[in-house]
């Protein structure tokens, strides 16, 4: 349009420019820079108490002297929902707010403040040997609250003071986090079941301990956390651009002047003056950085995504995709698995958390396919592969479960084949609609929409796996293996939305994103507005000056070696 250079073209340059600066790029490159890899381990210990408050109360449903503090409420499969997915209700609602609070206070101070939130929740679950269900209840929907705050705030800053190159690696980072606080907690849950027996004489510590451990990552990350930087992009955004100059060097281990600290300083400020303009140009009224006009932007810009067809379509693809994601009953397994390989036959609970236990693990390896080719694969057909594995599975265990249900005694071999196929289909689970349904989602929309494209479907995601873990209890009660059969059939109805309805978004440009979803000729706005203010503030320049300064140093190099050779 008019010749202007494309947004990705100065992009491009940017990061071939930074590339061969730092000489390393993905997993090799964020291990190079030993001081973000280091900073961005400990942030992740948000992923690993999201992970973790995803399987403890698994096993801990199923242990006797839980009952007998919880009553009817571990009996009662309604409230034994309630007694689980009151934490992801806490979490949607926290989901709701982390922007809110990121932007006012910084990503810093959110995450030290969800901590203290976080910790407050568990305290109160602490209580429960005295007060009984009313603490497990409240303590959980707090602590939910905050897991569902850092679960947004922790991936941000970790992608803000890491070196662009380098961040995709981060989200592998989280996702490993995330599915190790899982795997840990079913194998404390298995450790602290035999603390004074299994039976009546079972301690209250087998189900205290497990639940107060998570003080202990989360006082890490929150102490921690006090003497981190804040993110660069924020103090930029905020006007504080000295302070974040500083940080960046400290940060990449450089000096302020040097070339590198220069090229990302530009292109963080561009993108921030962008979204300032993108602000402008739709909500004038909401320009101030105010705290009562960023608390009405989140819910005015979320609103904005559904005024349009084109926009409304990306909307339908974040949302069912995420839908769908817990809709393949991922989260009904996490939560009951004890109780689900109990109907399955397992002779004893202790068997039972045994076969938990391996969930975790086989999940926990299942990242790593997804980590190394998903780029290389695509999106869909990922997606469609891990839906037909994991339709395949649910049927197989719904067929065991409806022959052999009244007589697990005497095939015992029956029930471990279907506990087997529970831990295929977490592997299914594991290297596709785990990872994929996110980058989904965080690839679709336009530069301007995208910060709350992906809160709205991480709002999504929340809610379905609220309902997902209220009626699974039910469920397993009055249909047995009929629960098996209708995931089985949902998961076959997310293959069937991937296929036909949601585009193969890998290696697509803006541009071209926008072709497939009818809006075209956003992105190209997009992009023009973009390249005005990097001309403006010398981003472009910057990168020429930079390639003619390499371009003389290169001649330099070859006349010397010519001098030599004569």
């Amino acid at each position: 349009m008019g010749g202007a250079i494309p947004e990705s073209v100065v992009d491009g340059a940017a990061l071939a420019r930074r590339q061969a600066l730092t000489g390393a790029s993905g997993p090799v490159g964020l291990v190079k820079n030993f001081r973000v890899f280091c900073i961005a381990c400990f942030a992740c210990l948000g992923g690993f108490l999201y992970g973790y408050n995803q399987g403890v109360l698994s096993g801990i449903l199923t242990m006797t002297s839980f009952g007998t503090h919880m009553g009817s409420w571990v009996i009662d499969q309604t409230k034994k929902g309630w007694l689980t997915s009151i934490f992801e209700l806490g979490a949607w609602v926290g989901c709701l707010y982390s922007g809110f609070i990121a932007e006012t206070l910084s990503r810093k101070y959110a995450i030290i403040l969800n901590v203290g939130i976080f910790i407050v929740g568990v305290i109160v679950q602490s209580m429960a040997v005295v007060t009984g269900s009313s603490c497990i209840l409240g303590g959980r929907f707090v602590t939910g609250l905050a897991i569902g705050a850092l679960s947004v705030n922790v991936p941000n800053y970790n992608a803000e003071v890491a070196p662009p190159e380098v961040r995709g690696s981060l989200v592998a980072l989280q996702q490993f986090a995330i599915t190790g606080g899982i795997m840990v907690s079913f194998w404390i849950d298995y450790g602290t079941n035999n603390i004074g027996g299994t039976g009546s004489t079972q301690s209250d510590a087998a189900w205290l301990v497990p639940i107060c451990l998570q003080l202990v990552p989360g006082l890490c990350l929150g102490v921690g956390m006090l003497f981190m930087p804040f993110s660069p992009r924020w103090l930029i955004h905020h006007g504080r651009e000295a302070e974040a100059r500083k940080v960046l060097s400290s940060l990449r281990g450089l000096s302020q002047d040097d070339e590198l600290i220069e090229l990302e300083f530009l292109e963080i400020k561009a993108q921030s003056i962008f979204e300032k303009r993108s602000t402008a140009e739709k909500w004038p009224h909401l320009v101030e950085l105010t705290a009562w006009n960023t608390f009405k932007l989140q819910f005015v810009a979320i609103g904005s995504l559904f005024k349009t067809k084109a926009m409304f379509r990306r909307v339908i693809v974040a949302t069912v995709t995420m839908f769908f994601q817990q809709f393949t009953g991922i989260n009904a397994v996490l939560y009951y698995a004890p109780s689900i390989f109990e109907a399955l036959g397992t002779s004893s609970n202790t068997t039972s958390l045994l076969a938990t236990g391996v969930v975790g693990i086989a999940m926990f390896i299942a990242t790593i396919p997804a980590v190394l080719y998903i780029d290389k694969l695509g999106r869909k057909p990922v997606l469609l592969a891990g839906a037909t594995g994991m339709v395949f599975c649910h049927m197989i265990i719904a067929v065991i479960f409806a022959k052999n249900q009244t007589q697990w005694a005497t095939h015992k071999a029956a029930g471990w084949a279907a506990v087997a196929f529970v831990w295929l289909f977490v592997v299914n689970f594991g290297y596709s609609w785990g990872p994929c349904a996110w980058v989904i989602i965080s690839e679709v929309w336009p530069l301007s929409n995208r910060a709350y494209g992906i809160a709205l479907g991480a709002s999504a995601n929340w809610m379905s796996n609220f309902i997902v873990g209220q009626i699974t209890p039910d469920m397993l009660e009055s249909l047995k293996y009929g629960t098996f059969i209708f995931f089985g059939l949902m998961t076959f109805g997310g293959a069937i939305f991937i296929w036909s309805y949601v585009p193969e978004t890998k290696r697509l440009t803006l541009e071209e994103m926008d072709t497939l979803f009818g809006s075209v000729g956003v992105a190209e706005a997009e992009a023009t507005r973009m390249k005005a203010i990097q001309d403006e503030i010398g981003l472009a320049d910057a990168i020429d000056r930079i390639g003619r300064d390499d371009s003389s140093d290169d001649e330099n190099v070859t006349v010397e070696k010519s001098e030599v050779k004569t």
